[in-house]
């Protein structure tokens, strides 16, 4: 299955999956207990994460919205 089918390739994480981990970073983040070094990067992965789960809200909007106007 592809990306344009609906699929996704191996890289890139579910929603589900993006959710978790960013979740996961947000903790780190807010204990801070992280180096700084590692701080900013686990920040840029998060960055990811949250454009990624946008991008799918957005997609599943878009067929939401799609599927509306079928009913009407």
């Amino acid at each position: 299955m592809s990306e344009a089918d609906g699929g996704q390739s191996p890289a890139e994480p579910t929603f589900e999956q993006a959710q978790r981990e960013l979740e996961e970073i947000v903790g780190r983040l807010e204990r801070g207990d992280v180096p700084i070094d590692e701080a900013i990067a686990i920040a840029s992965r998060g960055e990811e994460l949250y454009h990624r789960c946008v991008a799918l809200l957005d997609a599943a909007e878009g067929r939401i919205e799609e599927l509306a106007k079928g009913d009407g």
